[in-house]
């Protein structure tokens, strides 16, 4: 068998699949398909200082190879979340991890620092990259004036490990993760959606109640990958791969890419037991291949 363990900052994974936050709930949705504990990670759904409404339907389409959604980042607060979901939450045998946004950076470092207090909560993915709410998130991701400010705050109030979430919708994604990587983030996470939009011929109306919305699943990977590859080449920090990952080879190629772990996202909808099987794949292709650790994947592109 093959040490399938990593590590983000000081954080110990047992192996380097994760779940996208939006994708997968709070991870107690998925307990009925699968063992919650032989992933490495959950990454919750997103959270902010104040309960959100999100935006208005429709707010998700499907599209050729993939998903437009536009949900809004609708969730009841991080007050709520500590007195209602962290205890149900909080004993899951994987790192169970938090991502926050928020409308200004004084929301972003109330959040953190809220959640900065709950002792099963090793992690924030911090997310400055969303691209369907109508203000903050994507604003402070899509400059690296604005990333570096934001993560500069969380930094004050947040001693646990910190993965930065960045858009794709940049002209170099690579000098926004350098711009996080100096202000202290222990990781980034990339990529989140990219901008898109459905029109309906007939009603010659678009199909989102907010015109566009973010394009996700396999349409976007090679994107993805290109994006991964880099950032893993500018920053020395570890990138956390996403974007279109539908099986274990998908999941392999991003770490060959230059990821150090990947994020499942999209494709739970279709198979709530990917992640698992992605364990199992890696597995069998580091065996195969003659690996012993899936650490030694991480770049591993022969060129």
């Amino acid at each position: 068998m093959a040490n399938l363990n990593i590590n983000i900052g000081k954080l110990n994974f047992k192996n380097p699949v994760l779940t996208a936050s939006g994708t997968f709930g709070y991870g107690i949705e998925y307990a009925d398909f699968m063992d919650l504990s032989r992933i490495g990670g959950i990454i919750v759904k997103g959270t902010t200082l104040h309960a959100r409404e999100g935006n208005d339907y429709p707010r998700m389409a499907e599209t050729p190879s993939g998903m437009l959604n536009a949900v809004g980042l609708q969730n009841k607060g991080v007050d709520y979340f500590i007195t209602d979901i962290y205890p149900e939450i909080k004993d899951i045998d994987t790192n169970v991890i938090i991502n926050v946004s928020g409308s200004t950076i004084e929301e972003y470092a109330a959040c953190a620092e809220r959640i900065n207090e709950l002792e099963k909560i090793p992690a924030i993915e911090l997310n400055i990259s969303c691209p369907n709410v109508k203000q903050g998130g994507m604003a402070f991701g899509t400059t690296c004036s604005g990333a570096a400010e934001v993560v500069k705050a969380i930094r004050k109030v947040y001693n646990k490990t910190l993965i930065v979430k960045l858009s794709p919708n940049v002209t170099n994604i690579a000098e926004i993760a350098m711009a996080v990587e100096a202000e202290g983030a222990d990781a980034v996470s990339m990529i989140n959606t990219l901008m898109g939009m459905a029109i309906d011929a007939e009603k010659r109306k678009p199909v989102l109640s907010t015109v566009t919305g973010g394009l996700s699943g396999p349409c976007i990977k090679p994107v993805a990958l290109r994006m991964v590859y880099q950032t893993s080449k500018a920053i020395k920090i570890p990138v956390i791969g996403l974007g279109g990952i539908s099986n274990w080879r998908d999941a392999v190629e991003f770490l060959l890419a230059g990821a150090t772990a990947i994020q499942t996202g999209t494709y739970n909808f279709i198979d709530p037991t990917v992640s698992v099987k992605i364990v199992d794949g890696i597995d069998d292709y580091l065996n195969r291949h003659g690996f012993d650790s899936v650490k030694d994947l991480t770049g591993a592109l022969l060129i």
